[in-house]
């Protein structure tokens, strides 16, 4: 089922299209996950499991440094196994389906682990060694420009600065921006795309969110069991003594935090990577607590009159770990599909968890990340039996054309093992790849209204529409257009029809 789920989500689909079309960057993301797909795409196929494979080892690796991460920070194997733990079923959701976000989390991860070892004393030489994992995260995700603002700030606020006097973390800074150089003069030569889509989507796609929202949106995701773990691993790292050479961490994501709160527009989870580090400060933390309070004997005495032991060292570490999981596996089905949509949304009710949005979106029966997993097989039937109701010589000559690139993915994906020809779309990375030969005679055309479609060709008719019951609202019955004839070339319409969001 972790491999299965609900399918491919929205993304995947436009991730593999991205993959046919390698750059040194697209509108909306840097290269880096688009090559490893592609590698992985040649090595195992394109089928779901082999989809998700790469991911599944990206978050095995990810527990793995959070473990060690521990380790560094002071943990024995309790410490390291509930952080472990801890990441591993709060995370689970990010490695599920292919997408930057899982390197990123691992970048972040790997980030802390090294600066750790540079606090420690290890060789100054890991600075290159961070330097290198900061410009390839950079090339996976630009939302590393926040980590090494954090970083610097961090620097600056604690007794690390006394790295400033020497050219470690300056040749850090410029190892990273070498290795992101190529994205940068990529953006140049397409006149800055990801400034406009971020701009576009800030603008139009997102919801605004209030400071406080996003203060509670951080307590509220991760399950109940793990917040206390996170919070007192944060006040771990500011306040105790003996984390002092780590406090570099704490800095990290209070600055993090503070501009992403100061944004106005930031989803909750864009903050997430950062809790690698808390989640294994407090497990140290709380394994000091535990270990303090049951001594040297190992058991915490005397509790109450006919009791004769406390409880045992053991059976506190034990019980820790039975909630922090228990209370994971009982919001699992909220990161994972794990549960049949219906027994989901039955489940979810019965919780009180409403389906959710950070996007100006309606929402049916299911939040928009499985929503999102949904319809897509539905759409191409659609797409199918209206090509195929063309002449054969219409077929020859016709183009599908879509709004968004989850049609188009799914469309590229899926129906080509069915006949259909490739895509095209004005939506982020589609608009960068054109038209492609296509003439405009005969266009598939998904969505619209005829109204809009009207005013570009000269005939238009309604051939079929698209039925999915748990997609996203917006692309249930959806109209399936056969447009004739552009009144203009479509070479000279493609500037009309782009739109970075």
């Amino acid at each position: 089922m972790t491999f299965r789920g609900y399918g491919l989500f929205r993304d995947e689909f436009y991730y593999i299209a991205c993959s046919k079309h390698l750059a040194f960057g697209y509108v909306d993301q840097p290269p880096l996950s688009i090559v490893f797909l592609s590698i992985q795409r040649a090595l195992f196929g394109e089928s779901l499991f082999a989809l998700r494979l790469l991911p599944a080892i990206v978050g095995a690796l990810t527990v793995l440094v959070v473990g060690l991460l521990a380790k560094e920070l002071g943990g024995g194997r309790f410490a390291q196994a509930l952080a472990m733990v801890a990441i591993g079923i709060e995370a689970i959701g990010v490695f599920h389906v292919f997408s930057m976000n899982c390197f990123d989390d691992l970048v972040w991860a790997t980030a802390a682990y090294l600066l750790v070892l540079i606090s420690k004393g290890s060789s100054p030489r890991l600075w290159l060694v961070l330097g290198a994992l900061l410009g390839l995260g950079l090339q996976n995700k630009i939302s590393v420009l926040w980590l090494g603002a954090g970083l610097a700030i961090g620097l600056v606020a604690t007794g690390e600065r006394r790295w400033f006097r020497t050219r470690w973390p300056w040749l850090a800074g410029g190892l990273a921006a070498l290795i992101f150089l190529p994205h940068v003069l990529w953006q140049i030569r397409f006149d800055w795309p990801t400034l406009e889509f971020v701009r576009n989507a800030t603008g139009d796609k997102m919801v605004d969110v209030a400071p406080l929202d996003f203060v509670i949106g951080q307590l509220g995701m991760f399950s109940p069991s793990v917040v206390p773990l996170w919070v007192g691993g944060l006040v771990y790292l500011l306040a105790a003594r003996r984390c002092r050479p780590f406090r570099i961490l704490g800095w990290i994501y209070l600055a993090v935090f503070a501009i992403l709160l100061l944004s106005g527009s930031s989803r909750t989870g864009y903050l997430g990577p950062a809790y690698s580090w808390l989640l294994a400060a407090g497990a140290v933390a709380w394994e000091e607590w535990v270990v303090t309070r049951t001594g040297r004997t190992g058991r915490t005495g005397r509790t109450g009159r006919g009791q004769r032991f406390g409880y045992s060292r053991r059976a506190l570490q034990a019980a820790t770990l039975a909630v922090v999981l228990g209370g994971g596996l009982v919001f699992l089905p909220f990161s994972l599909p794990v549960l049949p949509v219906e027994t989901y949304i039955a489940y979810a009710d019965r919780l009180g968890v409403g389906p959710t949005t950070e996007e100006r979106k309606e929402l049916a029966e299911l939040p928009q990340w499985y929503a999102d997993m949904h319809g897509w097989q539905e759409l191409v039937d659609t797409v199918v039996e209206v090509y195929q109701s063309l002449e054969r010589a219409e077929q020859q000559q016709a183009t599908i054309f879509t709004f968004n690139y989850g049609n188009s993915g799914a469309i590229d994906h899926l129906g080509p093992a069915r006949g259909l020809p490739m895509s095209i779309s004005g939506h982020n990375n589609y608009w960068l790849w054109g038209p492609g030969d296509a003439t405009g005679e005969v266009v598939i055309v998904v969505g619209a209204s005829a109204e809009g479609l009207e005013s570009i060709f000269e005939s238009v008719e309604r051939a079929g529409t698209v039925d999915c019951r748990y997609c996203m609202p917006y692309e249930d019955d959806k109209p399936v257009w056969i447009a004739r004839g552009t009144r203009q070339p479509l070479a000279e319409l493609w500037s009309q029809l782009k739109h970075y969001d």
